[in-house]
């Protein structure tokens, strides 16, 4: 027996110990079995495996074993039957809820441990593919409980709660009633989807669940975003966690996970990696063939109000059975299976969903995972006779690969080099900007019926709402809208071994995964890992205030500024050597340029250039109309911000700072912020992008070859006080509003924000920020997780910070004036 039996939409209510009586030509036979009552039908399992399930329409026989619970069963057997003889759907099913609600309230959650709380219990449907069984859901302080009123397939199921690393609020039917749970972070079945009766119900369990759960990180589409990025989850583990956000799931056979064709070529004798072998990404299914999307336009342009460009989905819970049907016993299509012709054939499905009328899907995530039995026919089902004479069993693979194998080329292809450079395109269809309005327009992409939000859910009248439920369920629905604006491209090195070019042949069984990130030495991996271990080697209070610190390239001096005076200590800031004082105005900023001894130093009126051998000021740059706020060295030019709402780019020469004479300064870009007062400036490695942020907390990047605003992102509500860039092309901003904000310069995106306390400075690498601000704390961040790692006690509020990442060597500067010189615990 298998809830499968039932029809869709039908429940399981109870069961009894019967016999069924047949009549032969010779003597009365009795079978042994179990009676079960459903919403529609009655079904006899018989406990001998060699007899068949009976489920049907004809006069049957039974005698209960107790029988003095006929009379109950026969009773509840009438009501059963007078609902399925209404005429109106709505009124059978409103009926048969009727029934089971009757059936639900009258019985409780058989709580029995004297060692748990009990928290809250309610009654809930668990939800499984195509089918849903009811009973009721207990919480306590150490498990979830849910008691099927049928007791099928278990009397309980217990989750424990320590064990649970994901959950997920769910829409059923368009309607916030679901709660998925899950006791893993990347399998993409769960281990309990639960359907409840009203939202505020569901809302308090998950949020039990949530707050007593210290141990589980709550990831957002965007730190998801940035781990796939740097290469640290798979474009396969990627896909999963959008789906889940999406509210996709497994159980759910009306929203169950999407995964795009990336492979194009199902008939040559190798798979190779040139361009051709890929499907366009970049277009949804409907729109891959020219000629078919000119047709479809055609008649999209002459079809009345309500119009819509396809007229099925590219995912839906027919789509799902097709793919599954050797491992799912079916209730669809009167449990009958399809036309041998129109049966599961990868290369025919393909061929059809590029040129088929009506047939636009896209695929699950089964052909990239690891259990290939939805390939093979193990139940030896009897499928049908194709037109030329040949039974349908395996499914037909195609030639560069055998049933041992195409899993895993399928799997290098999702995770190829192509591939990681475009699913951007395909999520942005999917999930993304491009999935509504008019961008989703301009993609041909897809049916308004299908989008959350699109249509009442509460409609009055019972059988509209039922025909509309029906029509929602069959058609399939749009994953819920992750991003609005466009996702950005993974960062993937390059491989000699993938490349466009069509002459190509390598094989993609011969391929290892790409490696997707270029960073510097291990060492300095290794340092950052253990960031979490600084402990201070010195303290020196030097200063009233520290605003700035700098230091030489062989670290044998320490330059850090105050508000007005710049000082000069020795190695690991053991001997005070030099003090000057500049004006009388505070100093915000220092840099040294190595290469020339020289110290420049940005105050609240001018930049001066303080020469470290003849020791004193070697110039003066008055570039601003107010303070400037920052300064940056790249390539011979050095970047000034100030508060006058403008980034100056001067040229100087580094041989004309090392003379006598005063130097010349060209000034060859002045970059307008239109935000106010630029308060931080940062620069990517090669020098290329520059990062400004400003008081009403925009963050602008800029193209430093062209001068030329790239991206304007609304960042922070308040004063931004540091941007850096990553190795990659990230930005990293703090903000007065107390948020670490992570942007992708190529689409502008805000990929990661995070709540932390006020920040003032900071030191990053892409994945873990070093900052400290005015909690006087060093607080080691994992922006994977959004998580505090390690907070180390500075006593003050850190102003200013240093680092060497290959010596792992940290020096900050304090509210208080004081210098910390900070080195890693043995």
């Amino acid at each position: 027996f298998s809830l499968l039996l039932l029809d869709l939409e039908e429940y399981y209510f109870e069961q009894h110990t019967a016999y069924n009586v047949t009549r032969g030509s010779a003597k009365k036979r009795k079978i042994r079995g179990s009676f079960k009552v459903c919403s529609r039908s009655v079904i006899f399992d018989p406990e001998d495996f060699t007899e068949p399930i009976l489920k049907g329409t004809k006069t049957v026989n039974f005698e209960l074993e107790v029988w003095r619970k006929t009379e109950d069963v026969v009773q509840t057997l009438h009501q059963l039957h007078r609902a399925s003889c209404l005429e109106k759907l709505g009124d059978q099913t409103a009926m048969i809820t009727a029934n089971l609600q009757s059936r639900l309230a009258r019985t409780a959650f058989d709580f029995q441990s004297v060692a748990e709380t009990p928290h809250m219990e309610c009654t809930v449907e668990m939800v499984l593919p195509l089918v849903s069984n009811p009973g009721h859901v207990c919480v306590t302080n150490e498990n979830l409980y849910f008691q099927p009123l049928n007791g099928y397939p278990e009397q309980v199921l217990q989750i424990k709660l320590h064990q649970v690393r994901r959950i997920y609020k769910r829409r059923h039917g368009l309607r916030p009633l679901g709660l998925e749970v899950f006791c893993s972070e990347n399998d993409f079945c769960s281990d309990i989807y639960l359907k409840f009766y009203n939202t505020a119900d569901r809302d308090e369990i998950y949020y039990f669940i949530a707050t007593f759960l210290n141990h589980m990180t709550e990831h957002t589409a965007e730190s998801y975003m940035l781990q796939w990025q740097r290469g640290h989850l798979s474009n396969y583990e990627y896909l999963l966690h959008l789906n889940n956000l999406a509210d996709r799931s497994c159980n759910d056979l009306s929203q169950y996970p999407v995964f795009p064709w990336v492979v194009a070529d199902y008939t040559s004798a190798q798979l190779l990696t040139n361009a051709a072998t890929f499907r366009d990404l970049s277009k949804p299914v409907g729109a891959l063939n020219k000629e078919r999307l000119d047709r479809l336009l055609c008649r999209f342009r002459g079809m009345p109000e309500p119009r819509f460009m396809y007229g099925s989905h590219y995912s839906s819970p027919g789509y799902v059975l097709f793919y599954l049907v050797r491992v799912h016993m079916l209730c669809l299509q009167n449990g009958r299976f399809d036309h041998a012709d129109r049966m599961f054939n990868i290369g025919e499905t393909w061929k059809n969903c590029l040129e088929g009328a009506t047939d636009f899907k896209e695929l699950i995530p089964e052909f990239y995972g690891d259990d290939a039995s939805f390939l093979e026919n193990h139940l030896r089902l009897e499928l049908g006779r194709r037109q030329n004479g040949s039974f349908v069993g395996d499914v037909h693979l195609p030639p560069w690969a055998s049933a041992r194998d195409f899993l895993q080329k399928h799997k290098m292809a999702l995770e190829s080099q192509y591939v990681s450079e475009h699913l951007h395109e395909w999520i942005d269809l999917v999930f993304g900007f491009k999935q509504r309005g008019s961008e989703a327009v301009g993609a041909h992409n897809f049916h308004p019926l299908t989008y959350e939000g699109g249509i009442d859910c509460d409609l009055e009248d019972p059988d509209q709402r039922v025909a509309m439920l029906t029509q929602i369920l069959e058609f399939g629905q749009t994953p819920r809208q992750l991003f609005t604006t466009p996702h950005p491209q993974r960062i993937v090195a390059r491989s000699p071994n993938i490349t466009r070019s069509p002459s190509l042949t390598s094989p993609i069984s011969e391929l290892t995964p790409s490696s997707f990130e270029d960073l510097t030495e291990e060492s300095r991996k290794l340092a950052w890992s253990n960031m979490g271990r600084l402990t201070p080697a010195s303290r020196h209070k030097i200063h009233k205030a520290v605003t700035a610190i700098t230091v030489s390239r062989d670290g044998a001096s320490v330059f850090s500024t105050s508000r007005s005076t710049l000082k000069m200590f020795s190695k690991e800031l053991k001997d005070f050597q030099r003090s000057v004082s500049f004006s009388n105005m505070a100093l915000s900023s220092c840099l040294m340029l190595a290469d020339v001894q020289m110290v420049v130093c940005s105050s609240w009126d001018n930049n001066y250039f303080y020469s470290i051998p003849y020791g004193r000021r070697q110039d003066t740059l008055m570039g601003h109309d107010d303070a400037v706020s920052k300064v940056l060295w790249s390539d011979d030019k050095l970047f000034t911000a100030s508060w006058d709402s403008t980034v100056k780019v001067w040229r100087c020469e580094p041989h004309v700072l090392c003379g006598r004479k005063r130097s010349h300064f060209e000034l060859l870009a002045e970059l307008e912020h239109d935000a106010g007062q630029v308060n931080a400036i940062g620069l990517n490695p090669s020098g290329t992008l520059l990062a400004s942020g400003c008081k009403d907390g925009a963050v602008t990047i800029w193209d430093t070859d062209a001068y030329r605003t790239l991206q304007q992102v609304d960042c922070h509500a308040a004063t931004v006080h540091h941007v850096s860039f990553s190795p990659s092309r990230h930005v990293l901003s703090i903000g007065a509003d107390s948020f670490m904000k992570v942007t992708d310069v190529q689409t502008g995106m805000v990929i990661s924000s995070v709540k932390s306390d006020e920040e003032l400075c900071f030191r990053w690498d892409g994945n873990s920020v070093l900052c400290g601000g005015q909690s006087g704390d060093l607080l080691l961040w994992d922006l994977m997780s959004n998580t505090v790692t390690a907070r180390i006690s500075a006593h003050s509020a850190v102003t200013a910070m240093w680092m060497n990442e290959l010596r792992a060597t940290v020096i900050t500067g304090g509210e208080d004036g004081e210098v910390i010189y900070w080195k890693l615990h043995d």
